[in-house]
């Protein structure tokens, strides 16, 4: 059962109803996780700003979304595996194999391969690379923006598999089961 309520938007006022009406306009719903983070104003308008950002950087979405499916797996997230499964296939037209491989952290392209490897190691080692950790981003040809984008997409995908567990968020996405041998 949900540990903290999903709102439901046609009875919510004040600065979430607002935020509610914007994530409607541009997704055409309004996923549970984003309901729940409506109990607080500050979170959602948090995650929304962050992810808008995110959202124009220099990596794309695609690698976007592989790191959302690392990190979902890594941090044993049903709902994060789940919703962005489903982005990446019905929105970035990423095939069924890369999706697939992504739950582990593997992809047959070398530079994505670095920016998935480095994305486990962010979350095993909380944060605390060290430079060769660093390195082999840059020797794989990422540039010092996208390693701070590739930083940030961890970070972000870090709050939302947390928040989702410790909610126990109600998925609405198809499931997408996790593959719990890649869990950190």
């Amino acid at each position: 059962m949900q540990r903290i309520t999903a709102l439901n938007p046609e009875a919510t006022t004040g600065a979430s109803k607002e935020l509610f009406n914007a994530i409607q306009t541009k997704l055409g719903m309004i996923p549970n996780m984003m309901r729940t983070m409506g109990n607080s104003p500050a979170v959602l308008e948090g995650y929304l700003g962050l992810n808008n950002a995110l959202g124009k950087s220099s990596i794309g979405g695609k690698l976007g979304q592989l790191l959302a499916i690392t990190v979902a797996n890594a941090n044993s997230c049903t709902y994060c595996n789940s919703a962005h499964n489903f982005i990446g296939e019905k929105m970035m037209h990423i095939d069924a194999a890369s999706l697939k491989a992504a739950h582990e952290g593997r992809s047959g392209d070398a530079k994505i391969q670095a920016a998935l490897d480095f994305a486990r190691i962010l979350v095993e080692k909380k944060g605390l690379v060290n430079d060769a950790d660093v390195n082999a981003l840059k020797n794989a040809g990422y540039s010092e923006a996208a390693i701070a984008e590739i930083i940030a997409h961890v970070g972000l995908n870090i709050f939302t598999n947390y928040f989702n567990n410790a909610a126990d968020v109600l998925n609405d996405f198809p499931v997408a089961d996790l593959l719990e041998s890649a869990a950190i």
